[in-house]
C-alpha cells in the first residue's frame, strides 16, 4: 500500500510512541508539499542519476557513544540498491569504523558539496544522517526561537572544530542543489526537525490540520531559485 508523506509521520510517531519516545517527527520542505501525496524517495518524473550520502557515527569510545547508527547508514544503502537501484558508485558512505570515509565535520560538509555540484536537474538525491544533534545559541540572528539546530560530527571535541551549524548545511548544501533536482533528507538525530532550515513544516504530532505551515519571515526567493529538496 502506497502512504504519503503524511501517512509516513504519523505510523514514525506511533512507533515512537510505542517504545516510549517522546519526540515529534516533522517534515520540512523547500516548496509547500501536499502532505497526503505519496511519499518516494524516486518521483515518477525521474530521467537522470541517483545519488546518496549515508552518515552513521556511534561514536565509538566517546561519551556518549551509540551502538544503532552505523548499520542504520548500512541498512539503508542496501534498501536503496535493492528497491531504488542506486548504484555504488554513486553512494558516499560515512562510517566512523575505521574503514570507511570519517565522518569528521570536514568530510560531511565536502560530501554534502559534493553531491550538490554533481547533481542536475532530472536527477534524484538522497541524504540519511543517523548520530548525535544539538543545538546552539544563534548568532545570526535567523532564527525565530534564538537556537541553531546542529549536527554532530565525530571529531566535534577536536579543538577549532565542533558542531556543524544548520546556517553551514543550508549554504553548502540547500542553496547549492540545482534546479530539477529532487532530494530527499532523513536526519535521525535529536533537534533535527529544522536543521536544514526550510521554510515549510509540518509537525506529524496528529493534531496539525491541513497541509504545511510557512515561516512567513523567511526568504522565500533563496530556495525557490534551486532544487526540491524536502526533510
Amino acid at each position: 500500500k502506497d502512504l504519503s508523506f503524511k501517512d509516513v509521520l504519523l505510523k514514525m510517531r506511533d512507533v515512537l510512541d510505542d517504545k516510549r519516545f517522546e519526540q515529534i517527527p516533522q517534515l520540512t520542505s523547500s516548496r509547500n508539499l501536499d502532505v497526503d501525496t505519496k511519499f518516494d524517495i524516486t518521483p515518477d518524473d525521474f530521467n537522470g542519476t541517483k545519488r546518496a550520502v549515508l552518515i552513521g557515527i556511534n561514536y565509538v569510545g566517546q561519551n556518549g557513544e551509540l551502538a544503532g547508527c552505523q548499520n542504520d547508514a548500512l541498512n539503508m544503502m542496501e534498501y536503496l540498491k535493492d528497491v531504488h537501484d542506486f548504484k555504488d558508485e554513486n553512494i558516499q558512505l560515512l562510517l566512523d569504523d575505521g574503514t570507511n570515509t570519517n565522518p569528521t565535520k570536514r568530510n560531511i560538509l565536502k560530501a554534502y558539496a559534493k553531491i550538490a555540484e554533481e547533481s542536475d536537474a532530472g536527477d534524484v538525491v538522497y541524504l540519511h544522517y543517523a548520530g548525535h544533534g544539538g543545538h546552539k545559541s544563534d548568532k545570526s540572528g535567523d532564527e525565530k526561537d534564538g537556537r541553531d539546530e546542529t549536527l554532530i560530527p565525530v571529531d566535534f571535541q577536536k579543538w577549532g572544530v565542533g558542531e556543524i551549524l544548520d546556517d553551514d548545511i543550508y549554504q553548502k548544501l540547500v542553496l547549492k542543489l540545482k534546479k530539477g533536482v529532487f532530494a530527499t533528507s532523513v536526519m535521525d538525530c535529536c533537534h533535527s526537525g529544522t536543521v536544514l532550515d526550510l521554510p515549510y513544516k509540518f509537525v506529524g504530532d496528529g493534531k496539525q490540520e491541513g497541509g504545511m505551515n510557512a515561516n512567513e519571515g523567511f526568504n522565500f526567493g533563496s530556495v525557490k531559485k534551486g532544487g526540491c529538496i524536502i526533510s
